[in-house]
């Protein structure tokens, strides 16, 4: 497992070794053992979408705050994970990634984070880890499209399908964290 630190503390990529041969292939996805944080994780998700479909910005705040371990099984999605931590040195940055079936590539998003993705390809599945339980009353997130964040989503704005939940979150600076 190779692991690569992103430049936002406490969120990290990681490679895992994938084995092939003539059979296919084989990779372990997750090791308690060898994974790099204290998270216990208690909720597996997987959602499945179409090209344009854009999910995010979110996150649970208080004590119903999760981490999060998410990887595509299927197709590809450009990942994004924003600082919301307000005493942290990058908040309000954000870092991304490809996040493909043929790259295997995962990212960790800890706690203090909003998180959300862009479906680039049909079909994709996209499954992750919690360490929290869902709590609804804790929900929260950030506009998509917040000028201060300025997120390169990889797809024109005609292309994005958003929920309506998703359509009226506040920007960043209207926040109370």
């Amino acid at each position: 497992m190779n692991i690569t630190h992103t430049p936002l503390a406490g969120c990290f990529v990681i490679e895992p070794q994938v084995f092939g041969d003539a059979r296919g292939s084989f990779m372990e996805s997750y090791n308690e053992q060898k994974f790099p944080a204290d998270v216990h994780f208690v909720q597996d998700n997987q959602s499945v979408s179409q090209k344009g479909v854009l999910r995010g910005l979110h996150f649970q705040t208080g004590e119903h705050a999760q981490a999060k371990l998410v990887r595509v099984i299927r197709g590809e999605v450009l990942d994004v994970a924003v600082d919301v931590r307000p005493n942290s040195e990058t908040f309000g940055q954000h870092f991304s990634i490809i996040l493909n079936a043929e790259n295997n590539k995962q990212l960790f998003v800890p706690r203090g984070f909003a998180h959300g993705f862009a479906v680039l390809q049909d079909d994709t599945i996209f499954a992750y880890k919690c360490d929290n339980f869902y709590n609804k009353d804790a929900e929260s997130g950030i506009i998509y499209n917040d000028p201060e964040i300025a997120i390169d989503w990889m797809l024109n704005e005609d292309e994005i399908i958003l929920s309506d939940k998703d359509k009226l979150l506040p920007n960043l600076k209207s926040l109370s964290l």
